[in-house]
């Protein structure tokens, strides 16, 4: 079963980078001074391919993560999502990049706790504009696939830590994004629901023919991706 009838399919060849970022800088003012935590930072993402993003924290994984998402303005360099140049987009125009192209998972599942399940995957395709039939149906295609099918209806307090974000990764998803960037997105869980969730993410991410660049402590888990990254004096080295 595939995932969703909006699922895009790895683009071979394609010049497009889902993300490419070039000359990136930035840095952050601390008592102490200047903190330089990007450094001239090139990388990129082709169509469908799975990145890790390993290193200790305060590495600057997340300030990375960040500007790729379009949360913060680098200093300097270009950042280009899908084809876009997004260094210089005022913030209504990075909100409607990320809505088109982007998706997340964090750590924390943040899911709104008064709606149920399918409700909170369906919120966002309708806050993009798409009608409520298809949005629905969408987020039960998602869902079932990741094998929730039974808890729908159900909302977070009802669900436990891993089907809570399970639904955060359909939410994610849930636009056909070009790119998903995930945050430790199963550093919450036990390590037995942690490899299930994390098993399941990955077969949705190739099922749709995503990108995606997910920061993980676990190496493990790293080492079943299609690159490995890490920061080093703030530029991205492959190992």
């Amino acid at each position: 079963m595939q995932p969703t009838a909006q699922a895009r399919k790895p683009e071979s060849g394609a010049a497009t980078m889902s993300l490419s970022l070039k000359g990136v800088q930035h840095g952050y003012q601390t008592g102490a001074g200047r903190l330089d935590v990007l450094k001239g930072l090139d990388f990129a993402i082709p169509p469908g391919e799975i990145v890790a993003l390993v290193g200790p924290s305060g590495a600057g994984k997340s300030t990375l993560l960040h500007i790729a998402g379009l949360l913060e303005k680098p200093d300097a360099g270009s950042v280009r999502v899908g084809g876009v140049e997004c260094a210089a987009l005022n913030d209504d125009q990075r909100t409607a990049v990320r809505r088109r192209h982007l998706g997340f998972v964090y750590q924390f599942h943040n899911l709104l706790p008064e709606f149920s399940a399918v409700e909170n995957v369906l919120m966002p395709q309708l806050i993009a504009g798409h009608a409520r039939a298809g949005a629905r149906k969408r987020a039960v295609d998602v869902l079932s696939y990741l094998g929730l099918a039974e808890r729908l209806d159900h909302r977070p307090s009802e669900l436990s830590g891993g089907e809570q974000q399970r639904v955060a990764i359909a939410r994610a998803v849930a636009n056909a994004p070009r790119l998903l960037l995930a945050d430790e997105p199963t550093g919450n869980l036990d390590p037995n629901t942690a490899e299930k969730v994390f098993e399941m993410l990955l077969r949705l991410v190739r099922a749709s023919g995503l990108s995606a660049l997910i920061a993980t402590h676990n190496l493990e888990l790293a080492g079943r991706m299609d690159r490995r990254v890490t920061l080093e004096d703030g530029k991205l080295v492959e190992f």
